[in-house]
């Protein structure tokens, strides 16, 4: 290895100065799992078909392992429902979610009880 190899390919990202509270804040939020007070990135609003597309695994890579309990009719259904359609049961568990949360409250409480 050569001195060469060591030199730094890309500029070092600056920074953007912070105050006390503001971090402390922002700490505070992420410990939560509200959004970042620093962050100053535009809101990004997608449509279900453009939420459904990024579900892909090839084209997303914000995921994360989950472990919940499902009772023996439930994963039964969700077999049945993945042979049936082709798609993964973790992509109809995440169709089956946002279908959910896409509710207004009150046809959430009705379709929970």
């Amino acid at each position: 290895m050569s001195l060469s190899d060591l030199k730094r390919k890309k500029p070092k990202h600056k920074n953007n100065v912070v105050s006390v509270d503001d971090f402390i804040e922002d700490a505070n939020n992420y410990a939560f799992g509200k959004k970042s007070v620093l962050d100053n990135s535009p809101k990004n609003q997608q449509s279900t078909q453009d939420f459904i597309r990024g579900l892909d695994k090839k084209t997303t890579k914000i995921y994360k392992h989950a472990t919940f309990t499902l009772t023996q009719k439930s994963i039964l259904q969700l077999d049945e429902l993945s042979k049936n359609s082709g798609i993964a049961k973790s992509k109809l568990l995440r169709i089956f979610i946002d279908d959910f949360y896409q509710l207004s409250k009150t046809a959430q409480q009705k379709r929970l009880k």
